[in-house]
């Protein structure tokens, strides 16, 4: 049976974006996956980094979940190009050396301590992909998918993106939330 973590990235508990998380959980647990989840915004937690702040009780639970997960589900909307402020310091406090990765002594080189999971990124935005992914060089993925998750080992790390958000019909919205629930079902 697959474990599935969902990491709610959006602030507001009704917008697309937790209608999506909605969608993928009800998608995973359709195909019998054990699912947990992070609301980032409901998190009690300092997220400015200082190396010498001790990690708070929500994002100790946090490590843990992530831990316990065979598949971690990022979902976020696209905001000036990256991704919300309180779901990086969410990452900047949670994904921490010793915890997500570790330096080799005297090399350039780490260890990806999160190895054997797999992850899905799922983000809305307002702009075409195209526009977001040619022009643009998609900021948010590269940062969010190869220099956090795939740096700790967390491969493959699959996207998926909805966009533009204010011109989609309910039509359109809807088709996404199908789209997405048929992910959760083969959880990937």
């Amino acid at each position: 049976m697959k474990k599935v973590l969902i990491i709610q990235g959006h602030p507001n508990p009704e917008s697309l974006n937790a209608a999506i998380g909605e969608a993928y959980k009800k998608g995973a647990l359709t195909a019998k996956a054990e699912v947990q989840e992070i609301i980032v915004q409901d998190l009690d937690f300092n997220p400015s980094y200082t190396a010498d702040l001790e990690l708070e009780p929500d994002l100790q639970k946090a490590q843990k979940q992530i831990l316990w997960a065979d598949h971690i589900v990022i979902i976020h909307p696209l905001w000036w190009g990256g991704i919300p402020a309180l779901l990086k310091g969410f990452i900047d406090r949670v994904f921490l050396p010793g915890f997500a990765y570790k330096f080799k002594e005297g090399s350039v080189w780490w260890d990806k301590l999160l190895k054997g999971r797999t992850g899905r990124i799922i983000y809305t935005m307002d702009q075409p992909y195209f526009y977001y992914n040619w022009v643009n060089g998609k900021p948010s993925i590269n940062q969010l998918k190869k220099m956090t998750m795939e740096f700790c080992g967390i491969t493959p790390t699959r996207t998926t993106a909805f966009g533009p958000v204010r011109t989609a019909t309910a039509e359109g919205r809807q088709k996404w939330l199908e789209k997405v629930e048929q992910l959760g079902r083969k959880v990937e």
